[in-house]
């Protein structure tokens, strides 16, 4: 049975402007770095206990099933299947970042201050400008990320640029030493949309 009909699904059917056939830039081959050993020892472990009890308990389900988290909706983000819109704004002091998917919405200071030690289902997160680009730092990881085989101690950088009226440039670093061997960097335009952004209603 599927869970949605093919209205619901957004197909991509435009390539970007760049004709770009990957979302990551760095490497520039357009691959993730290797995993390191002990990160795929570790991912075969998971996969064998989730397999065994994954209805034993709620702490078995993805943060992505238990409406936690949703795979697009990051940090970071990243286009998938549908609800793929997200409204940035910003007031005094704060920038917020509202994505469609799973209601998630990150208030983030714009004082390039220090991180605080609490763990994060979302990080925690610190911006600032470099010119006309906003940086977001994030620290701090509950578990894991949006990005599946990360783990809490990611190191992520976001960037948001605007290239003209329509389009946002965002590009993300992302530095996990427990899962690979090096950085990598994605970059994905934003392009701006009319209309409002609706309720996604998913609750655990």
């Amino acid at each position: 049975m599927l869970s949605y009909n093919e209205f619901w699904y957004e197909r991509g059917i435009e390539l970007t402007s760049d004709k770009r056939t990957a979302l990551v830039i760095d490497p520039v081959d357009g691959r993730l770095p290797p995993r390191i050993e002990t990160a795929i020892e570790a991912a075969a472990v998971r996969r064998a206990y989730v397999e065994e009890h994954r209805y034993d308990s709620y702490e078995n389900r993805s943060t992505g099933d238990r409406c936690i988290m949703g795979f697009n909706a990051g940090p970071p983000m990243r286009s998938s299947a549908y609800n793929n819109n997200v409204m940035i704004f910003q007031s005094p002091g704060y920038v917020t970042i509202l994505n469609e998917m799973v209601h998630n919405a990150r208030i983030i200071p714009i004082d390039g201050g220090e991180h605080g030690a609490l763990r994060q289902w979302s990080g925690d997160s610190r911006a600032h400008w470099e010119g006309e680009t906003l940086v977001i730092e994030t620290l701090n990881f509950l578990t894991e990320t949006s990005l599946r085989g990360s783990t809490k101690d990611t190191h992520l950088i976001e960037r948001f640029r605007r290239l003209d009226r329509d389009t946002v440039m965002y590009e993300f670093t992302v530095e996990d030493p427990n899962t690979l061997t090096a950085p990598w960097t994605a970059a994905m335009p934003l392009r701006r949309t009319d209309g409002p952004l609706f309720e996604y209603a998913c609750h655990e």
